[in-house]
């Protein structure tokens, strides 16, 4: 396996799942867009994961390498049929990408909160074993306002409709992050978009309390994340 991962900030990386990949073999490369890394060729890798990152996707101007990012997920997904994993800005991305909308939210989504698995969800693969309700980290003030045609909306929570979604049988969106270690909150705390947004939501000085409370929910995030793991690399692997 050789896994590919667009970033597009340095600390939003595949996080837990590293370990998995370590433990399993996996080779993965990380190709760091907002650094100018150029895209390498789609047809050497088996698989395209997408991160986040504390852009918006329709901030061209400012981050044109968007644009070609955009491309080589379209071609990912609809041409490559290549299994996909976008998270946060990354399920934004792919929504954009395939003819979906993405915009700001009234309100941004920061915190420890509830997800609800739809009933679309239903025998998709990628969720199959997960709880129907759970606690997740989010952390946006962006969302995927309208699905791209064809897809499924697999999970919601009472803030945003469009949690995750599933496009065909090898490409997945999710809103909410999975990939989350004990260094994830207080790194993401100085990143002044987030720091921004985690004031606004929670009130000043919250960065302690929420790094708290992502830690006492630690073994339940990575205990979902390997779940999540197990279930998409059988799929990877027979690409």
């Amino acid at each position: 396996m050789h896994l590919l991962v667009f970033q597009h900030i340095a600390i939003e990386h595949p996080g837990i799942f590293r370990d998995f990949f370590r433990d399993d073999g996996v080779r993965w490369t990380a190709v760091e867009l907002d650094e100018g890394e150029p895209i390498p060729e789609l047809r050497d890798f088996d698989a395209l994961w997408v991160m986040g990152g504390p852009m918006d996707t329709w901030e061209e101007d400012a981050h044109p390498w968007l644009i070609p990012e955009k491309t080589a997920i379209r071609r990912a997904v609809t041409e490559l049929n290549m299994p996909f994993l976008g998270i946060c800005l990354g399920h934004q991305l792919l929504a954009d990408a395939l003819g979906g909308s993405v915009g700001p939210m009234a309100e941004a989504e920061v915190g420890i909160l509830d997800v609800q698995l739809t009933e679309d969800d239903i025998g998709d693969p990628l969720f199959a074993g997960m709880p129907e309700t759970g606690k997740c980290l989010q952390w946006h003030g962006a969302a995927v306002l309208e699905p791209p045609p064809g897809a499924r909306v697999l999970v919601r929570s009472p803030a945003c409709a469009v949690q995750a979604i599933g496009i065909g049988e090898r490409a997945w969106g999710l809103q909410y992050h999975v990939e989350l270690t004990p260094a994830t909150v207080p790194e993401w705390g100085f990143v002044p978009a987030y720091a921004q947004a985690l004031e606004a939501t929670l009130g000043t000085d919250a960065l302690g309390h929420f790094a708290a409370e992502a830690a006492q929910h630690m073994d339940t995030f990575n205990r979902d994340a390997r779940r999540l793991y197990q279930n998409f690399m059988p799929i990877a692997q027979t690409s």
